[in-house]
């Protein structure tokens, strides 16, 4: 079960970030580690931007981000993976309310579309179960499937190893249930075209382009161009982008200023978060701290990953 649900719980960030519509302020140096002093703060802490899943066996933890972790009180990811009070009981919220299941949104055509589709790839999740979940969660499991590599990289469990082994305690911003109570103020019939979108270019040569323009991006640590990708219109999804990031944002660094002082923490979210005039970034700035970049060298092995 616990494999089942940990498909799921990073869908927000893995299906639209990262992700910003907003302009830019000028650029900063390409870094993806930033670190966070002044005001009120006695220790500085540390801000990593993250992707979610990367086709990219060479990656590692940078040297920068390790001592980072290592002299960390706490490590704090978007949600606690390994909260398993939380896994227990998540699996009712990731069905869609009122009983609704794809049948009720789609004409009959489509859903056997989807429906063949699912019976056709027997290593993806039984469609009996997807047809009455949240239509987004169901396409980001598609999308981690097209993935086209054996052994995709979790930049937050490489995190988690790393705290796991300083023993540093790893924390989540969110919490599972608001995470999936989003996808509920989405119109279901929006996800479930996205849906039906990802299913009708599963295993394309443009889908897989895009994932690895924006992969290339994320290891060579340009957040500007990250930013660029993802402006791109999808799906009507966009329109969403307040709910699904900016009002995250606002409310993390609302909660990191109560959580920072007098400690050294650790802060990985997906790298969408970081940049553009609403990013985490720009708002810690607003609130009065110094954000500054530091050396990320996370890819000695770059040439033979990408």
């Amino acid at each position: 079960m616990k494999n089942i649900v940990l498909a799921f719980v990073c869908a927000l960030a893995f299906l639209v970030s990262p992700a910003q519509t907003t302009v830019s302020q000028p650029a900063d140096p390409n870094t993806l580690l930033w670190r966070i002093s002044g005001k009120d703060l006695s220790r500085p802490s540390y801000l990593f931007g993250t992707m979610h899943l990367l086709c990219a066996g060479g990656i590692e933890l940078s040297d920068s981000l390790r001592g980072a972790i290592k002299g960390a009180d706490a490590v704090y990811l978007e949600l606690d993976m390994e909260n398993m009070q939380e896994l227990m009981g998540i699996m009712n919220r990731m069905r869609m309310n009122g009983d609704t299941t794809l049948r009720d949104l789609l004409s009959k055509e489509q859903y056997d579309s989807i429906r063949t589709f699912f019976a056709q790839k027997p290593g993806l999740i039984p469609f009996s179960m997807l047809e009455k979940f949240k239509p987004m969660l169901a396409a980001s499991a598609l999308m981690e499937a097209d993935m086209g590599c054996e052994n995709p990289v979790g930049m937050e469990q490489l995190i988690m190893t790393e705290a796991k082994k300083e023993k540093r305690p790893v924390r989540g911003l969110e919490t599972m249930a608001f995470q999936m109570s989003i996808f509920d103020s989405i119109p279901y019939t929006l996800q479930a075209r996205q849906l039906l979108d990802y299913v009708h270019n599963y295993g394309k040569t443009d889908g897989r382009k895009e994932f690895e323009e924006m992969a290339t991006a994320y290891v060579t640590q340009q957040l500007d161009k990250l930013e660029a990708i993802t402006k791109r219109e999808n799906m009507g999804i966009s329109q969403y982008m307040d709910l699904l990031l900016y009002r995250r944002n606002a409310t993390w660094v609302t909660k990191l200023q109560e959580l920072m002082p007098g400690k050294s923490l650790v802060v990985a979210v997906g790298a969408g978060h970081l940049p553009g005039d609403k990013g985490v970034i720009a708002l810690l700035r607003a609130a009065g701290y110094t954000v500054e970049p530091m050396p990320n060298n996370m890819l000695k092995h770059l040439e033979k990953t990408l």
